[in-house]
């Protein structure tokens, strides 16, 4: 029989202060909390962010495009501390209503374009560019599939495995076992597409392996929940090769460093405003 004792209320009730309702980083209602304007650097593109699994997926598409030659991609990439509330400034929450990192704000239009939710930031940057976005129909269509099952996905993983598995304070038996079962079922999802194809949607790099190895590849890297074993991810062999191979892309390397504030000095670049950034702004350089 399980020892915990604990009963919801007829009507619940937000304690700041109680585990797991860190008034910091989420509270149950919206809007700001304090006067704040956003900075604005010299790129049309400006990028408000943290490299979360979220975030790392605009700044690897991103790196991608200036890797192509795409020079209108270049972007300020600016700082936003969701640990000490910076997503409840009143411009963040202009920026993005929902106020969870990132938010894109188009400068190359008048007025200037917001874009929130990570895969939408994708999609629009995909679109704009025409690069890692197939036009032809059926190929297209395949790589959004993917794109719109890792955004229905990862919730699953971050706030469910994630959480409960290494940041809850209680580990929780039920409510590990609920989703390391939908962890590893996602990850089967992932080890047969990936048994016929070397994307995610065929032959080439998308949106959708863009979107999804910031959360599946570090997963099965070891590089985010320290779960590697206890999902025993190195059954999952055809994830493991995808995972490995996008990991050595250059554009990857450096797009998951920017607005990193975790890890080796050297892989932590709190703000970028310019590609020399990463030879003279990562905190071991700072240091």
């Amino acid at each position: 029989m399980s020892e915990n004792t604990y009963q919801p209320a007829k009507v619940w009730v937000w304690d700041p202060e109680a585990k797991g309702n860190g008034a910091k980083t989420n509270r149950p209602f919206a809007g700001p909390t304090h006067e704040k304007n956003l900075p604005v650097g010299k790129h049309p593109l400006q990028l408000y962010s943290l490299g979360t699994p979220n975030g790392q997926k605009v700044t690897i598409l991103l790196e991608e495009l200036l890797a192509l030659n795409v020079n209108d991609a270049e972007y300020d990439a600016w700082l936003i501390r969701i640990g000490e509330g910076d997503q409840f400034s009143s411009g963040f929450v202009d920026a993005n209503p929902n106020s969870k990192i990132p938010a894109l704000s188009d400068h190359s239009a008048t007025p200037p374009i917001r874009v929130f939710e990570s895969g939408h930031i994708l999609l629009y940057l995909a679109e704009k560019f025409g690069h890692f976005l197939p036009k032809d129909t059926p190929k297209r269509t395949e790589t959004l599939n993917w794109l719109f099952w890792l955004q229905g996905s990862a919730p699953y993983l971050g706030g469910g495995l994630g959480h409960f598995y290494h940041y809850a304070p209680e580990k929780i038996e039920y409510a590990i076992n609920r989703f390391t079962l939908e962890a590893k079922r996602q990850l089967d999802v992932l080890d047969r597409q990936l048994a016929g194809n070397r994307y995610l949607a065929g032959d080439d790099c998308t949106i959708a392996d863009i979107a999804t190895w910031p959360w599946y590849g570090n997963l099965v890297l070891n590089n985010q929940y320290g779960a590697a074993e206890f999902l025993d991810v190195q059954s999952y062999k055809n994830v493991q090769r995808w995972a490995q191979e996008i990991a050595q892309r250059p554009a990857v390397i450096r797009g998951r460093k920017v607005n990193r504030v975790m890890g080796e000095p050297a892989d932590q670049l709190h703000e970028r405003h310019d590609a020399s950034d990463f030879d003279t702004h990562t905190q071991d350089k700072k240091a």
